[in-house]
């Protein structure tokens, strides 16, 4: 992928959106060449109080401020598209204005709800019908959160979105989402790919109230005047953040994606629709029309750069070797469902150092991905033990040496790092790219060359530390 540069000023513009949940960015990319024009970015507020929420209106003028930083590309920008924080719950009223702040997907409050609709279908019948089993990150979840704990504001929506339908509608005008997205609500039964309308009665939701789902290639509409980017612009159906790594990545079946973030994920894609019953691989739906077989973690960098606060240590200050064996289930976990569990610190002796100790979040962290990574290749019939692909490492974490070293020790896989950064918001380029030019998504990130760049050899698998780790899991689950 080419640097950021001025080598591009004749070729035409497209901007690809990152709203994830921390901040918003926006790359402004030559659809020809895949050079990075220029980046703009703006933060978000996130509530740390007894949920996870943010004020949609916060998405929307860190959108704005991070277009204005772009300056004169988004002027002469012809597509733009949006990636987006998967799940969060967006109620809406007549005027478009939220009711609330959005409920996000690392809210576990709505773990109760997941747990009564688990039981009261059963799992098998969710995974069949909706190629997932809902946790309490789904948006199903939520939505019986509000209908029981606020029903007026539940009674009052007028429309229900996704983080990412908000940001698509407010440039286009357009009630729209696509087939990625929504495979993570609960409610789009990907086995005949449309809204389950028996379900949505189960919990109160009108299908009214819904986004139309558009199709791989489909266009939300044009960008509405009086926007920082050019009026008329072709706006894209966007998808969620994992399904435009993906797209930005130029993902083929049996390469898997690590990813670290404030989540950590791991996926691939896959020719088959993904139904796991013990929920641990999501069954979500690619942007590029195949599936992306996915398990997602709570606890990640965040919680890794908790622990190093708490020992006063810099991030990457770890030291090897010890007995310790800790979980950072700070907030909760997703895979495993725990959505009760706190952080689970076992093996500490007089010798243990704080390092040992930080190096130890990191396994933790890195352990519960390994830990699904069969289970996402097997979808297609793959698998990750002796794969001649290296393990892709992208997210903020994979720039950083302990993460790096850490996936590399505990999977005892070769790794490749892309150079190409910022991949959400270059995945949405790449769909918007592929909605003004007519080509195949995957035929254009090949040619901007997202997914070069530097492989590190596989180190000897640590398996005394992932026996620890397995050994502890079950006290987390006590």
């Amino acid at each position: 992928m080419a640097a950021q540069g001025a080598g591009s000023a004749g070729g035409r513009v497209v901007l690809g959106v990152d709203s994830s949940t921390q901040s918003t960015k926006v790359l402004a990319v030559d659809a020809g060449t895949g050079e990075v024009l220029a980046r703009g970015q703006a933060p978000h507020t996130v509530s740390t109080g007894a949920g996870r929420e943010t004020d949609p209106e916060v998405w929307w003028d860190a959108l704005l401020a991070a277009l204005a930083q772009i300056g004169p590309y988004a002027a002469r920008a012809e597509a733009i598209a949006v990636g987006g924080q998967q799940h969060g719950l967006v109620v809406l009223d007549a005027a478009g204005k939220a009711l609330r702040p959005a409920l996000l997907w690392n809210d576990t409050r709505s773990a109760p709800q997941a747990a009564a609709l688990v039981e009261r279908h059963g799992a098998q019948w969710w995974a069949e019908r909706f190629g997932s089993v809902p946790g309490a990150s789904f948006t199903v979840a939520k939505w019986a959160w509000l209908r029981e704990n606020e029903p007026e504001a539940a009674a009052a929506a007028r429309a229900v979105r996704l983080p990412h339908d908000f940001l698509t509608e407010r440039l286009s005008g357009a009630a729209v989402t696509d087939r990625g997205d929504v495979s993570g609500t609960g409610w789009w039964a990907s086995d005949r790919e449309e809204y389950d309308e028996e379900l949505l009665a189960g919990v109160g939701l009108d299908p009214a109230l819904l986004p139309a789902v558009l199709g791989p290639g489909q266009r939300a509409g044009e960008v509405r005047g009086g926007l920082p980017v050019r009026a008329g612009a072709l706006v894209g159906a966007g998808t969620g953040d994992n399904a435009a790594a993906a797209l930005g990545l130029g993902l083929t079946p049996g390469r898997a994606v690590l990813s670290l973030g404030t989540s950590g994920t791991v996926y691939s894609v896959s020719r088959r629709r993904p139904a796991d019953a013990t929920g641990t691989v999501a069954g979500f739906a690619a942007a590029d029309g195949g599936w992306l077989p996915l398990a997602c973690t709570l606890n990640c960098t965040l919680a890794v750069d908790k622990v190093a606060a708490l020992l006063g240590r810099d991030r990457e200050d770890v030291e090897d070797g010890g007995s310790v064996a800790f979980l950072p289930f700070l907030d909760g976990e997703r895979t495993p469902n725990l959505p009760y569990a706190s952080g689970l610190l076992t093996g500490l002796r007089h010798e243990t150092t704080a390092g040992q100790v930080l190096q130890g979040a990191y396994d933790g962290a890195v352990y519960a991905l390994l830990a699904a990574l069969d289970q996402v290749l097997a979808v297609d019939g793959a698998q990750a033990t002796g794969s001649a692909e290296p393990l892709l490492l992208i997210g903020g974490g994979a720039r950083g040496a302990a993460w790096l070293r850490t996936v590399r020790r505990l999977s005892g896989r070769d790794v490749q790092v892309p150079r190409a950064a910022e991949l959400v918001a270059l995945g949405a380029a790449v769909q918007a790219a592929s909605l003004l030019t007519g080509e195949p998504a995957a035929e254009i990130a090949s040619r901007w060359g997202t997914a070069d760049g530097p492989v590190h050899p596989a180190l000897p698998r640590d398996d005394a530390a992932l026996a620890r780790l397995a050994a502890a899991l079950p006290l987390a689950s006590a």
